[in-house]
């Protein structure tokens, strides 16, 4: 946020001539009805409103010092008054009404919630290190290492954490890239998205959230079942598909509770949410004391081997051994009645039993044994093959078994492979996007979800990579592959590692999966209600509704259907795959949503995130994508496939795309319907950027006047954009056909020379009033139509002896404000660097008078791309009256830059209301004189020139005493244009070079003037003559207009003051105040802006198009 800040006093100088008249200049302004901002109401206006930035003003507040930009009150509101409605702004809630609007029954209104205190810790990395570390660490890591090695599983964890960290930093991004709304991910995603990739998205991320809640069920009816009360089992567990059976039964009625949980209340799961959280920590700690208790001394868990198969022992036998000697009596053990049939002479055993010997080794050998060695390769295994120690010794037996005998073998219940087990651990690194779900909550969400959710993935990294290495080191092999403890007595195999007591990670562990299920089934039914109340696909509208508390009733009986769909499927290992389909698929959006805004330059793309680079998020796309379907390929075409559909759904919605012919019918057809679409709305003010109709003028051999414009017009798109660049020839398109098409040639040409890309058309008109008049309204195709238009500045025009060059000028000005585009007027364009200059240092200063849609806020950052002016710092400037606080709105100004993601020094300029001096007063009553008297006086150039001499003479010495304190740039000499006779009888020679101003007193050079004379004509002339020098002398005693007065005030104290601090800055940005609505002051208008402007090296003046142009949202 920039911190350098000045405030600048501004005093009035008195007024210096005694006899100055000041009744007339203490007349009192004439006051305005105050205007009330209306809602926005779709289509029924072209203006984009917002409850940031209200019309209500008051006369007095503006007074006399911003009397120029009086007119347009209404529509553009004082930076003070908009800097005070950012200053009481919240983070708020945004549910179906975009950001902060909420409809009541009186219009658009602020929607007061408390503010929110969550910080980093609480808000952000609790939550994702409770949503990551979960069921898959408890159940299946073990698992994982055994099966895989140590190796292959840190390959494993690398890869899906890489994944995660990747689309963190993207969503970084994101969460930077303005005010992060309150509503959980999918808001943050979707907006930044957009909504055909929002819904998408968002309906992934609703899916592979729904489907978690049916794996942490799974998983905590796992634990239920398995290690705390087997005896709760209906169908017989030593079949797999039984198993299934009492997980699917279970399951059911697991989620029927967690539902009506839900559904009672929301904050019975929050107030719980601490307990969970609890557990997880709880947990983790016992298996890290664990592994140094085992340094110690290792645990006392012995497993059983025949030959190098291990056995199960559910407390079906005591003793490893064959037979034993009771009383001097061998007998059979309980072992060995598991495999074979009769009494212990003519017994019937099994092959492998007879043949091999009975082993009993440690299962957890300790952290200093030799076991790490033993299992840093992989073991895979086919489906119902038996777990072996390799490293021992066996004797094979035939591949005939007795089917009577049921040997108890640990077996592996699914075919394992290195791409599976990818697609079964990816589940425990998605809690990434917890922290973001709470971002209404939290006191700064820019800073909050970057920090918090990195460090999460850092800290649940490192403990998973550490775990690996400490399970392969601390835990025999083929324990590890005993997915459900059976050879340990049915104890959960993490637990057998646990200090104090396994039950520590057993109940811990089923208490973290009850409480990950919970939050499942209550973030998975908002995701659905924000994404039916946004009306992106119509068909799940009804389940935008909720009850009077505002729970999702409809969406949550849908979660349960479809979580239901997961448990039915009755492993945790089949389910895991397909919710990491949906999360992979929502990751790959996010990334490649960062990567096009970062390559395509949308302006409102300016993420605070440091590290951000579009290949990071290009790496995370690609490795998301590669992961889908190393872990399932046609998991992976299915979720690809729905997401597809439901993009093209929400695109279309439904309707039937005619498909030409061939390659070129292909392209013709896809430009037609972007056409098409780029019409059907305007564009948000997110996709805001200047679409641009440069106005050109051609010299008298239709080359460029002024082929600076072009450069600044390549710097300032930097080939983004429409840029259409058109010049108007005058005369009949029959007669200058030729003319116009030699015309677009040299256009196109100086284009390439300077750099710009675009669209160039020249027009022939009868004037080129009219023909400027027709591009405003129809250049541009369908949706490709230009929003702004960039004209130089008439220079010379009082030299000139033509009006008709700033008229035109004029007429320019309104046909634009009445066509609601923008307006970009250079000034001095000459003075405008090229292409190829570095501007080393300086600043590009930004006059902030009033708030017109800001688009003074985002040209000097589209500047700033280019390398002409990358080295240039940002300065903003604004005007603070009497009745502002300066400090209050130096705060205020530099919050609302911090949401724009702007760095630019702060500077308010404080002017105080006061009387107008005697040389404003002067020198606006020489303008009215002038213009007046040009207006009425026909005499011959000659006479009229030496009586418009002698009253400039006249005027000059009135006002040769300056005010003290006012610059020597205002003592400059009072230039009048010539007129131009409109009688045919009058022939003169048009030479404007007695006009130029090179000296203090003008040259006068006589012209010849012929003229055919009759009596009459010569009596007529005379009295002509005598008429206009009554009516001079009339006009040299008139008093000025007050309201030309003031604006000349506001003129000329607000160039002191621009003079003053900005004088040596590269470019000067300012607010160009519109023309008068009687054209009577045309010619007044022009002098004011001269006056505004003069001293000033390169001047923009922007005029807004009645629409907001930037915006702090993401």
């Amino acid at each position: 946020m920039p911190t350098n800040f000045t405030v600048v006093p501004v005093e009035d100088t008195p007024l210096s001539d005694p006899d100055y008249d000041g009744e007339i200049l203490k007349e009192e302004d004439k006051e305005e009805p105050d205007m009330e901002a209306e809602p926005y109401s779709g289509e029924d206006t072209l203006r984009e409103t917002s409850s940031l930035i209200s019309t209500d003003h008051d006369d007095s507040i503006y007074g006399k010092n911003m009397a120029l930009y009086e007119d347009e009150m209404d529509s553009t509101p004082m930076v003070s008054s908009l800097l005070n409605k950012l200053a009481n702004y919240t983070n708020i809630t945004q549910g179906v009404i975009e950001h902060e609007e909420a409809e009541s029954e009186e219009g658009i209104q602020r929607v007061t919630v408390k503010g929110p205190q969550m910080g980093t810790f609480i808000g952000v990395f609790l939550p994702c290190m409770q949503n990551i570390l979960g069921v898959i660490l408890f159940l299946r890591l073990t698992w994982i290492v055994g099966t895989a090695g140590i190796m292959e599983a840190l390959a494993v964890i690398f890869m899906c954490c890489s994944c995660t960290m990747l689309t963190a930093i993207s969503m970084s991004a994101i969460a930077t890239n303005g005010v992060v709304p309150a509503g959980g991910s999918y808001y943050m995603i979707s907006r930044a998205l957009g909504p055909e990739f929002g819904g998408a998205v968002g309906l992934c991320f609703y899916l592979g959230t729904t489907f978690a809640g049916s794996m942490y069920i799974l998983g905590t009816m796992e634990i239920f079942l398995t290690y705390i009360m087997p005896t709760a089992n209906v169908f017989n567990v030593q079949e797999l598909h039984w198993m299934q059976n009492n997980m699917r039964i279970y399951g059911t009625c697991c989620l029927a509770i967690m539902t009506l949980v839900v559904f009672v209340g929301v904050k019975y799961v929050n107030k719980l949410a601490l307990i969970f959280l609890s557990c997880v920590v709880l947990s983790i700690m016992a298996i890290y004391a664990g592994v140094i208790q085992s340094a110690i001394k290792p645990p006392n868990f012995q497993i059983c081997l025949l030959g190098n198969r291990i056995l199960k022992n559910h407390d079906t036998f005591d003793k490893c051994l064959k037979t034993e000697v009771i009383n001097n009596v061998t007998s059979p053990t309980k072992l060995w009645t598991l495999f074979c049939k009769g009494d212990l002479g003519n017994a019937t055993c099994d092959e492998y039993f007879t043949l091999n010997n009975l082993t009993e080794i440690q299962a957890v050998p300790g952290l200093l044994s030799k076991a790490i060695s033993e299992n840093m390769w992989g073991h895979y295994g086919q489906y119902m093959s038996i777990v072996e120690k390799k490293e021992l010794n066996s004797i094979g037996a035939s591949d005939i078994m007795d089917k009577s005998i049921s040997t108890p073998y640990v077996l592996n219940d699914i075919a394992t492979f290195f791409t599976l087990l990818v697609g079964i651990y990816f589940p425990s690194v998605t809690g990434i996007m917890a922290g973001s779900n709470r971002s209404g909550d939290l006191r700064d969400p820019q800073r909050s979800i970057p920090t918090g959710t990195i460090l999460a993935i850092v800290t649940t990294s490192l403990i998973y990579i550490s775990c690996v290495v400490l399970f392969g080191a601390c835990i025999e092999g083929v324990v590890l592959r005993d997915k459900y403890g059976d050879s340990v007595k049915n104890t959960l195999v993490v637990s057998t590692l646990a200090w104090p007591s396994s039950w520590v990670i057993v109940i811990g562990s089923f208490f973290s999966c009850c409480g990950a299920g919970l939050q499942s089934l209550t973030g998975a039914p908002r995701i659905l209600q924000a994404i039916a109340r946004d009306g992106i696909i119509p068909f799940l509208q009804v389940f935008g509704h909720s009850k009077a508390n505002g729970e999702p009733t409809w969406a949550l009986l849908l979660t349960a259907a479809i979580c239901e769909i997961g448990i039915l499927i009755g492993s945790l290992d089949y389910v895991a795959p397909i919710l990491s389909m949906f999360f992979l698929m929502c990751y790959l959006f996010v990334n490649l949503a960062c990567a096009v805004q970062t390559l395509l330059r949308t302006p409102n793309w300016r993420p605070r995130f440091k590290f951000y680079h579009w290949s990071l998020s290009f790496l995370g796309m690609s490795l998301s994508f590669s992961l889908m379907f190393v872990s399932s390929w046609f998991y992976a075409l299915f979720v690809i496939l729905l997401a597809g559909c439901i993009y093209k759904y929400i695109e279309y919605r439904g309707a039937e795309k005619e498909w030409g012919d061939g390659i070129r019918g292909l392209s013709l057809n896809a430009a037609r319907y972007a056409l098409i679409k780029l019409e059907e709305a305007p564009p948000h003010t997110k996709n805001w950027r200047p679409q641009l109709l440069v106005l050109l003028k051609l010299d008298s051999d239709l080359g460029v006047k002024h082929p600076r414009l072009l450069s600044f017009t390549s710097q300032l798109k930097a080939g983004k954009g429409l840029t259409i660049v058109c010049s108007v020839l005058e005369g009949t398109y029959m007669a200058r056909g030729a003319d116009a098409k030699l015309s677009e040639q040299n256009i196109k040409a100086a284009m390439a020379k300077e750099k710009t890309k675009g669209f160039c058309h020249v027009v022939v008109s009868s004037n080129q009033r009219d023909g400027f008049s027709h591009l405003i309204q129809s250049a541009g195709l369908g949706g490709m139509k230009h929003n702004a238009v960039l004209v130089a500045w008439p220079a010379n025009w009082k030299q000139s002896e033509s009006s008709l060059s700033w008229k035109n000028f004029i007429e320019t000005i309104r046909e634009t404000t009445a066509a609601n585009q923008a307006l970009l007027v250079a000034k001095n364009i000459d003075t405008f660097p090229i292409n190829q200059d570095r501007l080393a240092e300086g600043t590009i200063d930004v006059w902030w008078i009033v708030h017109d849609g800001g688009l003074l806020m985002l040209l000097p950052f589209l500047l700033r791309q280019h390398k002409v002016w990358r080295k240039c710092k940002m300065r903003i400037f604004t005007v603070a009256q009497m009745d502002d606080n300066s400090i209050q709105m130096k705060k205020d100004l530099q919050t609302f830059l911090y949401h724009l993601r702007l760095e630019a020094k702060v500077e308010v300029v404080e002017m105080h209301a006061g009387d107008i001096s005697a040389f404003t007063y002067e020198k606006t009553l020489v303008m009215e004189q002038r213009s007046q008297m040009l207006k009425q006086m026909q005499l011959s150039k000659t006479e009229r020139e030496r009586e418009i001499q002698s009253i400039s003479d006249e005027s000059r010495n009135s006002i040769r005493r300056k005010p003290c304190g006012q610059k020597t740039s205002h003592k400059k000499k009072l230039h009048v244009p010539t007129v131009i006779l409109d009688e045919p009888q009058l022939i003169h020679d048009r030479n404007t070079k007695s006009h130029a101003v090179q000296n203090d007193k003008p040259t006068l050079m006589s012209d010849r003037v012929h003229m055919t004379w009759t009596k009459e004509k010569l009596l007529s002339e005379r009295n002509r003559l005598r008429e206009a020098n009554m009516t001079v002398r009339d006009i040299f005693n008139m008093k000025p207009d007050q309201t030309n007065v003031r604006r000349m005030h506001t003129a000329v104290k607000l160039n002191e003051v621009v003079v003053n601090k900005s004088q040596e800055a590269q470019l000067v940005l300012l607010n160009m105040p519109g023309p008068p609505k009687n054209q009577g002051g045309d010619e007044n208008y022009m002098e004011f802006l001269e006056v505004l402007t003069e001293g000033l090296e390169r001047v923009l003046l922007v005029r807004g198009g009645g629409r907001e142009v930037i915006t702090i949202y993401s």
